[in-house]
């Protein structure tokens, strides 16, 4: 009997077997492709990471005993340099002759508490007219701590005026914060009434500006109802329209466009020494996947008033209110602050 015809020919096994074999080269240079892809941008982070600058030594010297207790949450200090100078101050490309860290005030002073899930995190301004005590030098304005100590003093002034212990230090000057913003293509920024300062008009209502325009709104003091207290809520404002930028408007979903704030970024900041490329890498990939602009909130100290030290107009913090916002901050509950004081978080507009 002969056998019965499956209609089967000799051919297409050996076309399956060849279908088999292509699929798994294929899979195979897909995994390689992956592997040189996360290779590629290691190396890219690696250099970009190479760019930051470090200051030496911002801890070193500074006893245990005397600064607050660590905990499981990250604390940035970050200064915004208050800087004209035509040459960088800040980043890779600083000009070394002749430039003293901390020669020049911080203009702006921003505590930016991390959750240790990296889902939130809390950012506190202080104003740089704010009166405090700066160690070894009795009462001053905050931001002589910068001036007159570097980033070591810096930090023991906050650290003393707030009692949260700070991790790690950054700062950037006005032409960093201008690159920035070129960069992402621009901020918008939600103003609750027109301004003006010098040849930059704003009007009420959403203002896109380029770096030279975001600039002039963050120096702006003169006009401005509460001075320099409504500057405070337009750094906080231009941060947090930065930030938006960058996480909902594509450019972490860009390579290019990635690529081009990385490079950016690593080239106008400079950080402490004890921040490694491991940890700059660590913090961008946690920061990326878990933490968006609503899980940010901005504060800014509480002030109980302003008046004069001798010839300096100066801004007094409120103490109790103060310590409030600093336990509930170290303890990581600052909803429990924004439900005793439900107006002091940032508002979606400024003056």
């Amino acid at each position: 009997m002969s056998e019965p015809d499956t209609g089967a020919s000799p051919e297409v096994p050996r076309r399956r077997g060849r279908t088999r074999l292509a699929f798994k080269i294929f899979i195979g240079m897909l995994v390689a492709a992956i592997g040189l892809t996360t290779f590629s941008a290691y190396v890219l982070t690696e250099r970009q990471a190479d760019q930051v600058r470090r200051y030496p030594g911002v801890f070193a010297g500074m006893a245990e005993s005397e600064r607050p207790p660590p905990t499981d949450a990250l604390n940035f200090l970050l200064l915004g340099s208050d800087s004209l100078a035509d040459e960088p101050t800040t980043g890779g490309d600083a000009v070394a002759s002749g430039v003293i860290p901390g020669a020049g005030r911080s203009d702006t002073i921003m505590l930016v508490h991390i959750d240790p899930g990296f889902t939130r995190a809390t950012v506190v301004s202080i104003p740089r007219d704010a009166w405090v005590p700066v160690p070894g030098h009795g009462m001053a304005k905050v931001n002589a701590g910068y001036s007159w100590g570097g980033p070591s003093l810096a930090v023991r002034t906050i650290e003393g005026l707030t009692g949260v212990r700070v991790d790690h230090f950054g700062v950037i000057d006005f032409a960093g914060f201008q690159a920035l913003t070129d960069s992402v293509g621009g901020i918008d920024v939600g103003l609750a009434a027109p301004s003006t300062f010098g040849s930059l008009v704003l009007h009420a209502g959403t203002n896109h500006l380029n770096g030279t325009q975001a600039l002039g709104y963050v120096r702006q003091r003169t006009g401005l109802p509460k001075g320099d207290l409504d500057r405070v809520q337009r750094h906080q404002n231009a941060l947090r329209a930065l930030l938006v930028k960058i996480t909902t408007r594509g450019v972490l979903t860009s390579p290019s466009a990635a690529l081009g704030f990385l490079n950016e970024l690593t080239r106008w900041i400079t950080v402490d020494d004890s921040l490694t490329n491991d940890d700059l890498r660590t913090l961008c990939a946690e920061l990326v996947q878990n933490l968006r602009t609503g899980g940010i909130t901005f504060l800014t100290v509480p002030v109980s008033g302003l008046g004069r030290e001798r010839d300096q107009s100066v801004v007094y913090l409120d103490s109790t209110r103060g310590a409030r916002l600093w336990h509930d901050l170290t303890n990581g509950d600052i909803a429990a602050y924004l439900r005793e004081y439900p107006g002091a978080a940032l508002g979606e507009s400024t003056r």
